[in-house]
């Protein structure tokens, strides 16, 4: 009997309340669906999703099924960036998963379909579809175009700091911000949101090339559908929920894909956070494993130079699997009911490549391009790279570990002896940014910004301001417990492990430190002091006497959301999720 029929047995309320609320008599017999989404007027992201969700809906009804719509909106990381709002970001992810957890358990269904496209409402999804862990399938909710000029959103950061530097005038700002975002979907690069996505699709949760497809297509709307369709199938089998498909095999072979794609290094916070719902461990050991000597592919900025809406046409997440295919896990189970390696000899056969193919040749008419496949998705023969797309760092200055982003990252900053320039808030270190208080050699820190400092935000503005400079993106490296965005480029270094509102030893590095990266060593630490090169010894007893002396900042938050965040958040490193084991 399937759970909803157990439920009504046991709660002779519920058949009435459903009444009056629109079911009719013989919907309450049919397999009952959840239809999770973050619809809202909260961005882009999000503005189009009631459409995806009438879609599923149509899907449902059509195979037998009733489906019930609940909605969890999500905030905008880029809305808030520059302001304390963006310190609700990560932790908003944790309260999306708790709410979905509270509407599909207070009532129980048969199955799910979640739908969201963006930063924190997506693997607040994830977690939360791991978490309930009834049968589900998760529907992408797409990619905007890019406006004029190929203008894509993650350029704003650098037209800003242009502007703020004297060396654009106010219109041409203007002209950016009122052409960045044309339509609805996520932001056309690969930054957290695509990334995301593309990870859902990756781990088999999501229909096969429904990652990134173009927001307003007809496509997108059929594959919402069929998802409902396959969402009733799925209500009436057995051995196909999230804990059954998903696999560290699963997570390997979307970490593989992450280094193909160049993918976000919020990737690295929210991946080990959707396994430790399903208690399987993975951390930032991982990914550095599986990135080196995997071959980066994608051409799509931040890191590359297309738009994120050319993903689909070149064949999407399929189209990269098949280019790593010798170092994938093929016998991995999908959503499907197949495993991952059927699953790609079907589209071969059923005329996938070709739709994608004509899709090309459409937008290649339209923006006057002459775009081939291989210019998107590189074979991989002639990969961009071949030593995956980040690194985590370690040592003195990181004993749990850093990442960078090195594909985004100019050579001339993978070995350096930098001098320590710290500061307590991103606000200070900005404004010395902006007004040339910084110089080549410097290696900025931004502390007290990790989730027990004031929620983990994004370091977007200095990053941008940094990498726009010509001089400095290319001779400075900024060092923080903080974040960035999917978007960031340049010589940034984040998630440093432990935070410094948790003691560590990025709380105690004092200007004029010297700062050893190596990007290909895998080495971030503290190698001298006051400008001179000391022994590993001598480093530990300076840092011992500074560690006795030094005392955490206040409690930023003494209430609500951030202070739950602040004061159960696990480490950067394992996935910032809400931890109950002190070990974590």
């Amino acid at each position: 009997m399937l759970t909803s029929q157990k439920m009504r047995r046991a709660a002779p309320e519920m058949d009435p309340l459903r009444l009056g609320t629109g079911w009719k008599k013989e919907d309450l017999e049919k397999p009952q669906i959840f239809i999770e989404s973050t619809f809202g007027d909260s961005h882009p992201g999000s503005g189009h999703l009631d459409r995806l969700v009438a879609a599923v809906r149509k899907g449902i009804t059509e195979a037998g099924g009733f489906g019930a719509r609940y909605y969890c909106t999500d905030m905008c990381d880029g809305e808030s960036q520059g302001t304390d709002g963006i310190n609700y970001s990560l932790a908003s992810r944790e309260m999306i998963a708790n709410m979905i957890e509270i509407q599909a358990c207070s009532t129980p269904f048969d199955a799910g379909v979640f739908i969201a496209s963006c930063d924190k409402g997506l693997p607040g999804n994830l977690m939360g579809m791991a978490r309930i862990n009834i049968p589900a399938v998760f529907v992408p909710g797409g990619t905007m175009p890019a406006g004029p000029n190929l203008l894509t959103l993650e350029q704003l950061g650098m037209y800003s700091a242009r502007y703020e530097r004297g060396e654009i005038d106010e219109q041409t700002l203007e002209w950016a911000k009122e052409n960045a975002c044309p339509g609805c979907g996520a932001c056309s690069f690969i930054g957290t949101a695509s990334t995301m996505q593309i990870m859902a699709e990756a781990l088999g949760l999501a229909l096969p090339g429904s990652a990134l497809l173009p927001a307003a297509s007809q496509e997108i709307l059929q594959t919402a559908e069929n998802a409902g369709k396959l969402a009733v199938q799925l209500s009436r089998m057995e051995g196909m929920r999230p804990s059954d498909i998903v696999t560290l095999d699963s997570f390997e072979n979307a970490i593989l894909v992450h280094a193909a794609i160049s993918g976000s290094t919020n990737a690295l916070l929210h991946l080990p956070a959707i396994a430790h719902e399903l208690g399987i461990r993975i951390d930032g050991e991982t990914f550095d494993r599986l990135h080196r000597g995997a071959h980066y592919l994608l051409d799509i900025r931040p890191a590359g130079k297309w738009p994120a809406e050319f993903f689909s046409y070149a064949g999407g997440v399929p189209a990269v699997m098949e280019e790593i295919r010798n170092v994938l896990h093929l016998d991995a189970r999908t959503v499907t009911g197949k495993t991952l390696g059927e699953n790609l000899e079907e589209l071969r056969e059923n005329g996938y490549y070709e739709r994608c193919r004509q899709g090309l040749e459409k937008a290649n008419a339209q923006r006057g391009l002459n775009l081939t496949r291989e210019d998107i998705i590189r074979p991989f023969h002639r990969a961009i790279g071949t030593d995956g797309s980040i690194a985590v760092l370690r040592g003195n200055l990181a004993p749990e570990g850093a990442v960078i982003k090195h594909t985004a990252c100019p050579e001339e900053m993978f070995s350096a002896i930098l001098r320590a320039r710290p500061f307590d808030s991103e606000e200070e270190c900005i404004d010395a940014v902006l007004h040339h208080r910084v110089h080549p050699g410097d290696a900025l820190f931004i502390r007290y910004e990790g989730p027990k400092g004031s929620g983990m935000p994004e370091m977007f503005y200095t990053t941008e301001a940094i990498s726009s400079d010509r001089e400095l993106g290319k001779s400075i490296a900024l060092i923080t417990d903080g974040r960035f965005s999917g978007a960031s480029t340049g010589p940034v270094i984040g998630h440093c492990s432990p935070e410094a509102q948790a003691g560590g030893p990025i709380a105690l590095v004092e200007e004029g430190d010297l700062i050893q990266l190596d990007v290909r060593k895998r080495i971030l630490a503290i190698v001298g002091i006051q400008g001179e090169r000391k022994t590993a010894g001598e480093i530990e007893a300076v840092l011992e006497e500074r560690r006795k002396k030094w005392k955490p900042k206040p409690v930023r938050y003494t209430h609500g959301t951030l202070r739950l965040f602040a004061e159960l958040a696990a480490s950067p490193m394992k996935g910032a999720y809400l931890s109950f084991d002190e070990d974590e």
